[in-house]
């Protein structure tokens, strides 16, 4: 029993996959500078990055967390939310909210963050200068607080006025008496 081609089985076509791209918004998504990277110039990026090589020029990742790992030796001003050091770094560092540097890490510049850690072991050398956190608050206090003057100034108007017209207003009643007499 022979069977005709027609019956032929024939498997249907697989559905070619339709793969999108997903963007990961994980905190634990980061960058990574190996051991044997070696980088000058400027580095960019809005997600974390982990620096175990050698990094020389400029880091500016202003809403991340930038780390230097234990083998990671870093020349260049760094900016970023968070910035953790376990490795060396000779530059200055702006940080939006803290500098935690681990008790294997040395850092060489001067410092401006919010918060600061400093373990025991680690070495900073360097002038450091920790602002207050509040920053986003202060204009609406200063706001609060300028109104309140400018609700006291206009009361301390409106009594002078009060009194220079009943001084005023004496006054004339007085000249005008004064002036039929």
């Amino acid at each position: 029993m022979l069977q005709s081609p027609e019956h032929k089985y024939t498997p249907a076509a697989a559905p070619a996959p339709s793969y999108t791209p997903v963007k990961s918004t994980s905190p634990m998504d980061q960058a990574n500078i190996g051991r044997s990277l070696v980088i000058k110039g400027d580095v960019t990026g809005a997600e974390s990055l982990f620096i175990d090589g050698r990094v020389e020029g400029t880091i500016h990742f202003p809403e991340n967390r930038v780390t230097i790992g234990r083998n990671g030796n870093v020349t260049a001003s760094i900016v970023a939310k968070e910035v953790v050091i376990m490795g060396k770094v000779q530059g200055n560092v702006e940080c939006s909210d803290r500098l935690d540097i681990r008790n294997e890490g040395l850092l060489s510049g001067d410092v401006i963050t919010h918060r600061i850690s400093v373990e025991e072991g680690a070495i900073l050398k360097g002038g450091v200068e920790v602002r207050h956190s509040e920053k986003k608050e202060q204009p609406a206090q200063n706001q609060q607080h300028g109104q309140q003057q400018n609700q006291v100034k206009a009361a301390e108007a409106a009594k002078t006025m009060a009194a220079a017209a009943g001084a005023g207003a004496g006054t004339q009643a007085f000249g005008a008496t004064a002036g039929k007499a």
